[in-house]
């Protein structure tokens, strides 16, 4: 008797798969599933639409070595490894589900060094797999950045800070993904930069627009890649050049990442010096290849109470 109610069981659950098959709908768990566009919050230079789980707490550690080749490159500094160009050291904390909080240090480059992050990252949609209504994930990235290096007293120098605020700058990117099938991840990433203080002929405001694309290539082996292009007027993109000897570059990393268990670990290749979007959108001043790693790892904070 109860091997003929199981098996009614079976058979009727089957009819139903197979009524919906035929009406062209998909079970309701896999309409609810939700979609892994990337693997890490950040690619290389570009932020995700991936969010921490709520309670965690991510560790990560981002280090961009000096000059492979050039000047500054070659045998004599170990393709790189002899310069440390960059490094941040950051946590961050999943406080709920469409919420992550974070805080870094960064070394910084040139004359803006000794960079304090503070940021938030806010899923506005999460892109749902058979859900035609939820294509996209997307999902809105802000900071506030300061540094605390000792002020110049030359006003033609990017660390002449004349107040307090002046140490000051600002971030707020807005990140739209999607998956494509099981293979091409792609993200599109406008940017707004605000700078506090910039030197005489310089602008305060920039915005940039960037891309991102990830791509399994061999198991846990991913090539990934992103590019940024900030606009400036040729006006002021020659005021620097002619007045400081500055030549601004567009941003561009491409790299391979390799997902563990409890791991994801980036080895790339950028031609930025600096890991914050408020330095490198505004200051990379170089075509040079440089390489780098990202690696970070997770921890349960507190675990979320089971609903009686």
């Amino acid at each position: 008797m109860l091997t003929g109610t199981a098996a009614f069981a079976q058979t009727d659950s089957s009819a139903s798969n197979l009524l919906n098959e035929l009406e062209g709908k998909q079970p309701a768990a896999a309409q609810k599933k939700a979609a892994k566009v990337f693997m890490s919050h950040r690619l290389i230079n570009a932020n995700t639409t991936e969010m921490l789980t709520k309670g965690h707490l991510e560790f990560k550690v981002v280090h961009n070595f000096g000059d492979i080749g050039g000047t500054f490159g070659g045998v004599k500094n170990a393709f790189g490894l002899d310069n440390s160009t960059d490094i941040k050291i950051g946590f961050a904390v999943g406080v709920t589900k469409n919420l992550n909080i974070m805080v870094s240090r960064n070394k910084g480059f040139g004359n803006v060094t000794q960079l304090w992050e503070m940021a938030a990252k806010y899923r506005i949609m999460q892109q749902m797999e058979n859900d035609p209504s939820r294509p996209l994930s997307i999902a809105l990235f802000a900071n506030g950045v300061a540094s605390s290096v000792k002020h110049s007293l030359d006003s033609t120098k990017e660390h002449f800070y004349p107040t307090t605020s002046s140490r000051q700058s600002q971030v707020l990117q807005l990140m739209i993904a999607r998956k494509f099938g099981k293979i091409l991840s792609f993200q599109l990433n406008p940017t707004y930069v605000h700078t506090n203080y910039v030197v005489p002929g310089d602008v305060k405001n920039i915005f940039a627009f960037g891309a991102a694309i990830r791509v399994p290539i061999y198991k846990q082996f991913v090539f990934i890649a992103d590019y940024f292009h900030p606009f400036r007027s040729g006006g002021n993109t020659d005021n620097l050049k002619t007045k400081y000897g500055v030549n601004l570059y567009d941003v561009w990393g491409v790299g391979l990442e390799l997902v563990t268990p409890g791991h994801v670990f980036h080895v790339n290749f950028t031609n930025t010096h600096s890991i914050l979007e408020n330095r490198f959108l505004t200051r990379t001043t170089t075509n040079q290849f440089r390489w780098g790693f990202t690696v970070a790892r997770d921890f349960v904070l507190f675990k979320n109470k089971k609903k009686k």
